[in-house]
């Protein structure tokens, strides 16, 4: 197996993991329902399921 001829100090190791950072996520705005929700991915209004704009599941009434 290979094995590194040198050990690779702290600083070079952290100089080439500078560029690994978290990003917040993009948001959007549904102009149907006004909810701020993530890109592509569905979301819950008062219990229903919207995506797209779009009601997909509606919320069952328990009554």
């Amino acid at each position: 197996m290979a094995h590194p001829k040198r050990k690779i100090s702290k600083q070079r190791r952290d100089k080439r993991r500078t560029h690994y950072k978290a990003t917040p996520p993009t948001l959007a705005t549904c102009p149907t329902t006004g909810e701020v929700h993530k890109y592509h991915r569905a979301y819950y209004v008062d219990g229903d399921l919207y995506y797209k704009g779009k009601l997909v599941i509606p919320a069952t009434e328990t009554k």
